[in-house]
């Protein structure tokens, strides 16, 4: 997961100081995740804690600031394709927020903490984390690549 995260940030790394940015939250997220998992037995609150703040943040990120850029150069462009591509990528993405969201929420009233699953349950979000990852670079490709050719013959 972390060679994704690398690879994507040489991609689009200095594209626009707002998705630099965002991948530079994502790097740390996986970082926290990492360590979550390598120490399942022994994983503490604040561990838990950091780990949500930082998915949240991130999560956030894509939905109120990186997405909304993106459409809004998709339009500015008339990239229909790329417009096309969000509709159809976007509710997956929400569907994978909405879990990390509840997993935040049930971690914030302390029910995610001593879970038995809970092991499992960072695995899990985890994975759904690397799809939202690797449909967000999707993104980011079709529309960076539609407007860089434009913007490079102007």
């Amino acid at each position: 997961m972390l060679e994704s995260c690398r690879n994507a940030q040489e991609r689009w790394g200095g594209v626009h100081m707002l998705i630099d940015r965002w991948l530079q939250e994502r790097h740390q997220l996986i970082q926290a995740h990492d360590e979550l998992l390598g120490n399942a037995e022994a994983v503490t609150r604040q561990m838990l804690q950091r780990y949500c703040e930082i998915l949240v943040d991130y999560v956030s990120a894509g939905h109120f600031e990186i997405y909304e850029q993106l459409l809004n150069e998709a339009e500015a462009f008339g990239d229909k394709r790329g417009l096309e591509l969000a509709k159809q990528i976007y509710p997956r993405i929400e569907a994978i927020t909405e879990v990390a969201l509840a997993f935040n929420d049930r971690c914030e009233t302390g029910d995610c903490h001593d879970s038995p699953g809970l092991s499992s349950e960072i695995t899990r979000l985890g994975q759904l984390l690397h799809e939202r990852f690797e449909l967000e670079d999707c993104l980011i490709e079709v529309l960076h690549t539609a407007h860089k050719q434009p913007a490079a013959t102007a």
